[in-house]
């Protein structure tokens, strides 16, 4: 195998992408096809997966199958699996994506529910999803791999964004544990920590930071932007690629590590 070939995820991975009908586990999900790969999504938005079955219908290959899923339900988690189960029969990939901005506000101001419901997507989900799919990665026939979407923010801090920075953080934590626990069973754990991505979720995002700052939009992304030393937002694309290189004979030296695509985000 040359060098050029191992950047290549081999054919046939089963893969299972959380928060996969939009945004950018949809663009991960789609990368994995494109490599030839079969990948399950679940979603919280009946909506978007609809879009996606649609779309898939219109395909000559249904690649991508779903299920409709709150990720912090576990009765939800075990439906999924068996949905996995039954239409991959096994799995060589997780990709811990799904996630929510959470709240936006000085510490004494979240709602103890707005907290709580943060941890609960953010981070109890990958461990819910982690402890289902673990049995099936031992059986991977060239060994297993879990990516878990961190973020820039479980880097650095984040002033007003305090639940979503800790879940964020806690993910690197449990990466880095799990890298270490399922490493002799020939399972690679790492995290991807975004910057800012473009999409309608950062739009969101900078319209409510600039709500809480009493700025205007344009004002907030142009302060954002200069904290990214690249001085543009990081594409689901470039995202994507990484996935994909972590899961490639290339990357299968590559265990316990947060790996940062964002463009060098120097403060948040």
């Amino acid at each position: 195998m040359t060098v050029l070939q191992m950047l290549k995820p081999h054919a046939g991975l089963r893969v299972l992408v959380t928060g996969g009908a939009s945004g950018i586990g949809l663009v991960i999900a789609r990368a994995f096809v494109d490599a030839g790969s079969r990948v399950h999504v679940c979603d919280v938005s009946q909506q978007a997966i609809d879009a996606l079955n649609q779309a898939e219908q219109s395909t000559e290959v249904n690649a991508i199958t779903t299920s409709l899923a709150d990720v912090s339900d576990r009765a939800a988690v075990d439906r999924v699996f068996d949905d996995v189960n039954a239409q991959l029969g096994g799995l060589d990939v997780l990709i811990n994506n799904a996630g929510i901005a959470g709240p936006t506000g000085g510490i004494d101001e979240i709602e103890t529910g707005d907290w709580e419901q943060t941890i609960d997507v953010n981070l109890n989900a990958q461990f819910y999803f982690t402890r289902r799919a673990v049995p099936l990665l031992r059986k991977a026939r060239d060994g297993g791999s879990i990516i878990a979407l961190s973020s820039v923010a479980g880097r650095l801090g984040y002033a007003y964004r305090t639940p979503y920075s800790a879940t964020k953080w806690a993910v690197v934590g449990l990466i880095k544990s799990l890298a270490i626990e399922l490493g002799p069973d020939n399972i690679r754990v790492n995290a991807i920590q975004p910057g800012i991505v473009k999409g309608p979720r950062i739009e969101r995002v900078i319209a409510a930071r600039a709500e809480q700052l009493g700025l205007s939009y344009e004002q907030m992304e142009k302060d954002y932007l200069a904290k990214i030393s690249l001085r543009r937002m990081t594409t689901p694309e470039e995202v994507a690629a990484t996935a994909l290189f972590l899961c490639s004979p290339g990357g299968s030296g590559i265990s316990g590590q947060a790996i940062s695509v964002c463009g060098n985000v120097e403060v948040l």
